[in-house]
Parts: structure tokens; sequence; C-alpha cells
């Protein structure tokens, strides 16, 4: 196919390969980070070894992701250089500074205290340790931070003027502090512990209905829902909050995420389609079916739009996005996504107030309990569309309304860039399968209570039974 051999596509295939694979570890290690500081807080708090034991046990899958998140992320930004030189050459003097931030302040921040956090709980005071983890914690969410203020100011650049190809900047921080920056970082920021709480509360529904240490992971899983009762509703306000920004800053944006064609004119309402399917070449939906006078309830909390909302038809061809389909479902299915979470959170939460979730009943909600593991990596999912929604839908911009991605790809051949595509396609399905082989070990080991407790001169091992028995059989047999 002749599309194949163009070098913007290509870039752009490659880059959202690169992209959405790295996208997976991140995640889980941004959010852990917080979790582990959480667990290995109430551990000092309580003294309580179950909370030590978690602290030690949830650490092996967060060393897993932050390895396999160096390993992807150094190609991904290497791209900038390689592919998109174009967009370097013109506003590298501000985003090369926001990447440079991210990898001295945040990479550098979160790598040199995780070897304390991960082979340090002999070794140093376990409050020097728990500093420890709270600074890996804080270096992975400052990660967060940056490259989130170097994707918002691609989104709605702010802070200077293109002067002749280049971005001159005149006001530093209004650059970073751009229209997008807040909300953007604090939805990745809770989508990021969102997804993670799930992920840890569907591992420990597993256990439970294996019947592996019931008492041990049922504390899991009321650590998870305790915090998930304030982080899954305050995230669908938060893309609420989005959704008012895309409508304010980028209307082609928001017309593809609704498949919009028409223009509503300010002053009336307007109907939210419900699923449609949309025509790019006929400019049209081909069928639709709509909630009336919902939009205006879901940009703006009420039925009247102040101002319009632009229609795909106003604006060329070349400079509105196309693969509206794509936009218009990964929009839909985050939004499902979220809204399913904080159902499955709702329903948890009134089992634990009925007693339903106490060590020896919880496994007796095994329809609960499935529900959780069904829904483990459904963030992972939500996140992956919502980039897609807020990437894809910016085209044909790389910096909104002032750079186009073609001008910003570089001058090399398609022909070397399909075979770098080929490339990571292979790599990286490798190292998927490798993730999925070790992550799986780590989970069919489950945790060990032998492990010494510092302060302690044996480990605190509770034999009773069902609880803190070692599982010490070879993985092959405890499967």
């Amino acid at each position: 196919m002749e599309f194949l051999f163009d070098t913007a596509t290509l870039s752009r295939m490659q880059f959202a390969l690169t992209a959405i694979f790295h996208m997976l570890w991140p995640i889980l290690t941004t959010g852990m980070s917080i979790f582990l500081v959480i667990i290995e807080g109430i551990w000092l708090k309580t003294g309580n070894p179950q909370y030590y034991y978690h602290a030690r046990f949830w650490s092996k899958l967060y060393v897993l992701n932050f390895g396999i998140g160096v390993a992807t992320g150094i190609p991904m930004e290497f791209q900038f250089g390689t592919n998109w030189a174009g967009f370097s050459e013109a506003v590298g003097n501000f985003f090369g500074s926001i990447i440079g931030f991210e990898a001295s302040w945040a990479f550098m921040l979160e790598a040199a205290f995780l070897g304390i956090m991960i082979f340090g709980w002999e070794r140093v005071n376990p409050t020097i340790h728990f500093l420890s983890t709270i600074f890996v914690a804080v270096g992975a969410n400052l990660s967060t931070f940056w490259i989130l203020t170097a994707n918002s100011w691609m989104q709605t650049p702010a802070g200077g003027r293109l002067v002749e190809g280049k971005f001159i900047v005149d006001d530093y921080f209004q650059a970073i502090l751009n229209p997008f920056m807040g909300v953007s970082i604090s939805h990745m920021f809770f989508a990021t512990l969102e997804t993670t709480l799930f992920l840890i509360g569907g591992i420990s529904a597993w256990y439970i209905l294996k019947n592996r240490h019931p008492e041990f992971f049922a504390r899991s899983l009321k650590v998870v829902l305790a915090v998930a009762i304030a982080v899954a509703p305050f995230q669908i306000y938060l893309g609420h909050l989005s959704g008012e920004q895309v409508y304010r800053y980028q209307p082609t944006k928001l017309a593809a995420m609704e498949a919009q064609w028409e223009t509503i004119p300010a002053g009336q309402s307007a109907d939210w389609s419900l699923l449609a399917w949309p025509e790019d070449k006929a400019e049209k939906n081909t069928w639709e079916i709509t909630i009336p006078n919902a939009l205006g309830y879901i940009l703006e909390l009420k039925p009247i739009l102040p101002e319009p909302v632009q229609g795909l038809k106003a604006y060329a061809p070349k400079d509105r996005p196309h693969q509206i389909g794509l936009v218009y479902y990964s929009f839909r299915i985050m939004i499902a996504i979220g809204f399913l979470l904080a159902g499955l959170m709702a329903l948890s939460v009134l089992q634990w107030l009925r007693g339903k979730l106490a060590a020896e009943n919880i496994g007796q909600q095994w329809g609960l309990l499935w529900f959780w593991i069904l829904c483990a990596p459904l963030g992972y999912i939500a996140v992956e569309c919502g980039w897609i929604v807020r990437c894809v839908g910016r085209q044909p911009w790389i910096v909104y309304g002032q750079i186009r991605t073609v001008d910003a790809v570089s001058n090399i051949p398609a022909s070397n860039i399909l075979t770098s595509l080929i490339g990571f396609s292979v790599t990286y399905s490798i190292l998927f399968v490798a993730v999925l082989f070790f992550g799986r070990r780590i989970i069919l080991r489950g945790p060990r209570f032998d492990l010494p407790i510092p302060g302690l001169e044996q480990p605190a091992v509770d034999t009773s039974p069902g609880q803190f028995i070692p599982d010490e059989r070879p993985v092959e047999a405890q499967q």
C-alpha cells in the first residue's frame, strides 16, 4: 500500500508503537510507588508485619516495570532527533529543556533511591528506608509532571512565538503553565493511580479465589478500596474538566471526539452522540444513537452551550483531524471504563459495609472477586485510549495551530523507517512476552513470609490456617 512508504505516516506509526508500549510500564511505577508509600507508612505506624510483607511483595512488580520502562523510554525519546528533527529544531529550546528536566530531576531522583528501597530493608534504618520510598515516588511522579507539561504545551502552546519557523520563548513560566498543564497533569496522575489500584485489587482477588493467604490479600484489597473511594469518582470529574478544556481550546479535536460534522450555534442545546459510525470521506455518520440535550451537561453542566460547537465541516480537510472513528470510539471506551471502575468501587464498598469482605467470608464473594480480576487490565486500556484521543485528535498539528506534523518530520527515506518499525515491533513483542513471563512467576510464587523484619531477630511468621504459610514449592508445582 502506498501510505506505508510515506515518511511522515511511518514516523507517526513508529512513535505510536513505541509510545503505546512504553506507556504500559510508567503507568504502574508511578501509581505503585504511591501505594508502596502508603503500605510502608502503615507498617511503620502500626508495626503490623502483614504490611511489611506487602511492601516486599509488591515492590517486585515495581522493579520489573521500572526496568522495562527505562529500556523502552530511551528509544522513544531518541526519535525526536532521528524521526522528528524538524520539530526538535523548531521548539528544542523549550521542549528539549523540559525533557531534560524529566531526565535530570525525575528519573535520576527515582533511580538514585531505588537501590535503597529495594536492597536496603536490612541495611538502613526503617525511617531512612521509608524516606527512600517517598523519594522514589516523588521521582516517578515528577516524570509525569514534566512529560505532561511538555505534551500540554504541544496542545496549547504559550509563552512565546514562532519566528521564521523557530519558537522563541518570551515567558518560560507562562510556557510551562500553559492552559492544558494543570488539568492534564492531575488527570494523568489519578489515571496511573487508579490503574495501579485496580490491578493490585485484581491480583489480590485472584489470590483470595485460589485460597492462597486470603486474610493477607483481603487486607491489600481493602487498602486499594479505601484509596479508590476518593480516586475513582474524582478521576471522572477530572475527565469532565479535560473535556471543558478541549471545548475551549481545541474545537477540531472536540468535533472529532463527538463525530460532529455540522456546527451547533451558541445558545442552543445539543444532543450527545452515544454511538455512531463516522464516515470520513462522506463527511457524515452512517448511523447514530443520540441522547437529547446531553452535550451541554457533559461540557458545561447546563443544557445551553454559551459558545458554538464547531463542526468538522467548518474547517478545510487539511486543517482537521482524520481517523474520526478511532478518536470517537477511543474517547467512549475511556469514559465507559472510568464509570465501570467507579461502579466496581461502589459495589465493593457496599459489600464492605455489609461485612462481606471480612477474611472469613470474602472468599464466598466469587462474583465480586471475578469482577475485580476482569477489571484489572481495564485501566491500561483507558489510559492508552486517552492518549490516542489526545494525540490523534490534535492532528494535523504537532504543535496545535502552529506547526504541522508533516513539516516536523525528518528528511530520511521511508524505507529506513519501515526497517526500524519492524525491528521495534519484533523487539517489543519479545519484551512483552518476557514481562508476562516474569510477572507471572512473581505472582505464582506469591509473598515470602520468611524474610527478616527490621528490628526483629526472627521473621514474624503467622502459621494460622490459610494465612502466613510460605509456599516454598517450585513454581511448576504451585501451578
